[in-house]
């Protein structure tokens, strides 16, 4: 063996190998342990050459440099390149065949290239009763593997040894066999019997490290040693409407395949569908570039450079930072960001809420990136969100319009898609207003209108003229119930204010709200604005359900409201087959909820002005930035916990901006990330930490608003290296922090504390199994359904019950709107405003086209981004109309520039008549990657969208912005200045 390591001169270095060490034990130790003896044949006495060995033993093999070296045979091999897959599974039954198993302590799946070197190593040991099993390990797996591992190292590393060593198991591999080709068997040591021994008295004295014997209780007479398969029920737990419940297939702590549950709750009408995103959940979760170990910056912030750190380290200097922070800036420079990654009940922002809680408490937040303008001005009209009917009411109506809607992409509630296709079968006819031919539009739509972004509003004025004007309203409904819609039923004391019906007649000076002027903002027809109209006042019951698309916009309060009117007007409130519009939320069954500990702090901010909070924060109060529970802010953020989310960077708007922010350590001065990869936000992790995918912990899975169903994610595998779910961690900060009771609740697992939030609705639900059948099952289908009218018995009975506002009516006018003295962004009564960066900014002469962005099917906002499988379903590109393209020279997967003063993106075309003339989209959730440049290659929207809130809620304007197109040749011409996110491009872009 000496005499293979010296042949060639560049392993001279390797000289003082043992004679009795082979090769592959020395390439075993290489990936397996600290280059501490690399370091030591190279040059013992130079400090500095241990220091950048050490380094780029971790960046290698740690995976403190990114993109990261995937080490395992199942990540280069087969159709489905993932970790832990039947490769690994065939890996670990030829072990088991040996009577050998992966010792625990190394946390790695059986096929690392460091413990099947060691394997091979320990069958070259044994003789030539080795010699069968070796020579098939070899030519199935260790020799492709080794190939294509050893290219990837030598084209990832920096250092000389490792591409040595690259080189080595290159040649290793093929000599050995060559030589095994010959019969020829190296043979170290005399021979033994293979697995050594007898029993649980055997040793791991003659093998090598990362190895062990079996134990007795292990051992198997199942061909080749495999472990049974297990047939495991798990759910959804990201940001997905659905929650899909899925039975994974597990074999020897392998996940081998997923499935849509076959549970009798999960499959009876009108069933539980299963998403794109659901079934691929093992390609995305167990991809070879997970996080693997706590890291420690070591970079300047932004740079993604790490090292690797102790799990105690990382939580001792979380817990110092927590303690110096509160203590320094107080508890409002402490802040959990919005985070969404993880949904279940089960989550890592609610558990850091509840630790900083415990120690004095936090900046708190309110509102949503999702829902912020529709929750914040429903109420202004209802005295509530809840206006929604349960799906199963749509097959009542005789019309249903979905207004920026696509449930079929976005998978809204469990049974909605459902309850639309019978529609359709019963041939209700279903409108759709989007901007873009949907996926949903394709599907369901006997009609589609297409407008401009920002411009619902006068669609909907427009809508209401012709209703009014040709006296198809409600008027009993209008009279009976609502306040402030015409000069009779103005509030007392605001009889002087302009009412509804005054606006859109213009009769105080303002402009007639007709077709012709509604057209010219929307570009909708006069005649289709005048059939829309029509169709909805007519054709009764009528369903108008918004999405959460429109009101993404800079009025995006006034897009809701409009909606609300058009119910009120057509008397579709409070019916079956009818929707008051708005929010759509419903009151149906209490669902499973760990509990929040109370935040001894009071102030809350709205949760799109976190970037706000870091450089402003003292300068924010309640008139003019939405602070709640105190008038001003003492302190600036300083501390960010930012868990299993990527907010802090990627779904935050104007993503140079808030990069930027980041940087500077000296306004926030702590952050904290976890999650599974390295994301664009975890790359501003002062500590990352290695979170849990739906395999690796136990949750509890509840579907958007209407679900008739709870789902439960038992454990399939044991988490992957040193991965751990945050309340694991947190629970180590708490006790650091001296809460450790407190916050655990004397101790609880995961599992306890779901068992308790199940147990603590069985009293609603007397039909509910015990926690432990439940969580057997996966699955629980509430057998008793309510059948929700939003406010049906308000119209029945008003006098008995009173519409919750305060003036017991439906607010068309409304007071509390009024009194904000803000009549130009903020007006009491439902309209149109126009809103910044839509058709009538005057930004339009230099940035010709509006950007919206769109939820897709192959992600869930920014999760399985990293999942190339999910782009054959949706490649991710811009959608721009064939008038545009042709005027711009841009054909179909051309490669364009869109831009404006925020930031620059290249992406590829898609010229398409699915969308409205002058206008881009962009599905959102694109993983920022910039160049050296500072140019967003993977096309995320968040790159050139406003960080403006809306003017109300102090909501997200996502949709909200105006840019340039060109090829992308054109970039070369443009100056510095016409791309402002260059001024950041070498470290923060």
């Amino acid at each position: 063996m000496s005499q293979f390591l010296t042949e060639r001169p560049s392993w001279y270095r390797f000289r003082r190998l043992s004679e009795a060490d082979s090769v592959f034990a020395f390439l075993a130790r290489s990936f397996l342990t600290s280059p501490t003896n690399l370091s030591n044949l190279s040059n013992p006495f130079n400090k500095k050459n241990n220091e950048e060995d050490e380094e780029e033993y971790h960046a290698l093999f740690s995976g403190t440099r990114f993109p990261s070296l995937e080490l395992w045979e199942s990540c280069y091999r087969g159709e489905d390149r993932r970790l832990s897959n039947s490769v690994t599974l065939d890996v670990a039954a030829s072990y088991r065949e040996a009577g050998i198993h992966v010792d625990e302590k190394l946390r790695q799946p059986s096929d690392h290239i460091g413990v099947e070197c060691a394997f091979f190593a320990y069958l070259c040991g044994k003789g030539d009763q080795a010699q069968s099993l070796g020579h098939a390990f070899l030519d199935r797996h260790l020799r492709p593997f080794a190939v294509e591992f050893a290219n990837a190292l030598e084209e990832k590393t920096r250092s000389p040894i490792y591409k040595d060593l690259a080189r080595l198991l290159r040649e290793s591999v093929e000599k050995m066999a060559e030589k095994m080709a010959g019969n020829e068997w190296l043979a170290d040591t005399p021979a033994s019997p293979l697995g050594g021994g007898q029993g649980d008295d055997l040793t791991e004295a003659g093998l090598p490290m990362g190895l062990r014997f079996l134990r007795t209780e292990e051992r198997t007479e199942e061909p080749r040693g495999e472990a049974p398969k297990l047939q495991i029920p798990i759910c959804g737990i990201n940001n997905c409407g659905g929650k899909c419940p899925l039975t994974v297939d597990v074999s020897d702590n392998c996940v081998l395949a997923i499935h849509p549950s076959r549970h009798p709750d999960a499959t009876k009408p009108p069933g539980i569908q299963v998403c794109i995103r659901g079934m691929s959940y093992h390609q995305t979760f167990l991809s070879g570039a997970r996080l693997r170990y706590p890291l420690k910056r070591a970079g300047e912030r932004g740079e993604a450079k790490f090292k690797r750190v102790t799990w105690d380290e990382a939580t001792e200097t979380i817990a110092q930072e927590t303690e110096r922070i509160g203590k320094r800036y107080g508890p409002q420079s402490r802040y959990v960001n919005y985070s969404t990654g993880v949904a279940g009940a089960a989550r890592g922002d609610l558990f850091a809420k509840n630790l900083l809680a415990l120690d004095g408490g936090f900046l708190g937040r309110y509102n949503s990136y999702s829902t912020a303008c529709t929750t914040f001005a429903t109420p202004f009209t209802y005295g509530t969100s809840e206006t929604g009917n349960c799906a199963e009411d749509l097959l009542n109506s005789r019309l249903i319009i979905l207004w920026g809607h696509n449930p079929m992409e976005s998978v809204f509630g469990s049974s909605q898609k459902f309850y639309l296709r019978e529609a359709k079968k019963k041939g209700i006819p279903i409108i759709v207003v989007d901007p873009r031919f949907s996926d949903t539009a394709s599907e369901l739509a006997s009609r589609w209108i297409g407008l401009r972004p920002t411009t619902d509003g006068a669609l909907m004025d427009a809508m209401a003229y012709v209703i009014l004007d040709e006296g198809l309203q409600d008027q009993y409904f209008m009279n009976r119930f609502c306040l402030g819609f015409d000069e009779a039923h103005m509030p007392a004391g605001m009889e002087h204010c302009e009412n509804y019906r005054d606006y859109v007649f213009g009769k105080h000076g303002g402009t007639p709200k007709t077709p012709l002027w509604a057209s010219k903002i929307t570009s909708v027809g006069e005649e289709t604005i005048r059939w829309l109209a029509r169709e909805y006042a007519t054709v009764k019951p009528a369903a108008l359900i918004q999405g959460y698309g429109p009101q993404r916009n800079g009025n995006g309060e006034q897009i809701a409201r409009g909606g609300t009117l058009l119910a009120c007007l057509t008397g579709n409130v409070g019916v079956p087959g009818g929707w008051a519009s708005g929010s759509g939320y419903m009151r149906l069954h209490r669902q499973p909820a760990i509990p929040e500990i109370p935040n001894p702090y009071n102030g809350k901010i709205p949760a799109f002005l976190w970037t706000d909070a870091i450089i402003r924060g003292t300068e924010m109060t309640a008139r003019h930035d939405g602070v709640m529970g105190v008038g001003k802010l003492d302190a600036n953020i300083k501390m960010i916990f930012n868990l299993a989310g990527d907010t802090l960077i990627n779904q935050h708007s104007n993503v140079n901006r808030s990069a930027r922010i980041l940087h500077d350590t000296t306004m926030c001065e702590f952050i904290v990330c976890s999650d599974l990869f390295l994301t664009p936000s975890a790359k501003f992790a002062d500590i990352l930490l290695p979170g849990t995918s739906l395999f690796e912990g136990e949750n509890l899975g509840r579907p958007w608003l209407e679900g008739d169903y709870i789902l439960y994610c038992n454990q399939s595998v044991e988490p992957l290296f040193e991965c751990r779910f945050e309340y694991d961690w947190l629970s180590d900060v708490a006790r650091k922090l001296g809460y450790y009771d407190a916050f655990t609740h004397g101790g609880k697992s995961v599992r306890e504390l779901l068992e308790e939030s199940y147990n603590a609705i069985l009293g609603n639900e007397p039909d509910m199994p015990d926690f432990e059948r439940f969580r057997e099952n996966g699955i629980y289908r509430y057998r008793k359904k309510p059948h929700f009218i939003a406010f049906e018995e308000n119209v029945r009975d008003p006098e008995r019950h009173p519409f919750p506002t305060p003036s017991g009516k439906i607010e068309i006018f409304s007071p509390r709107l009024h009194e904000k003295n803000d009549p130009l962004q903020i007006p009491a009564i439902p309209k149109y405003v126009p809103s910044f960066e839509g058709p009538e900014d005057p930004r339009i002469e230099t940035y010709p086209f509006q950007l919206m962005g769109w939820h897709t099917k192959r992600r869930t906002h920014s999760t399985h981004d990293n999942n190339p499988h999910m782009d054959r379903y949706d490649p991710h590109c811009v959608w721009i109309n064939h008038q545009d393209a042709e005027k711009a020279g841009v054909q179909e997967n051309d490669w364009v520039n869109v831009w404006n003063d925020r930031g620059h993106i290249r992406i590829q075309a898609h010229v398409t008549d699915r969308i409205v003339s002058g206008v881009l989209a962009i599905s959102q959730g694109g993983w920022y990657t910039p160049d050296e440049k500072g140019i967003d290659l993977r096309g995320c929207v968040n790159t050139i969208s406003t960080s403006r809130p809306t003017p109300l809620a102090k909501g997200n304007p996502q949709h909200s912005n105006l840019v340039a197109l060109s090829k992308a040749d054109g970039y070369a011409k443009m100056s510095r200045a016409e791309v402002s996110c260059t001024e950041a491009k070498s470290k923060t872009c």
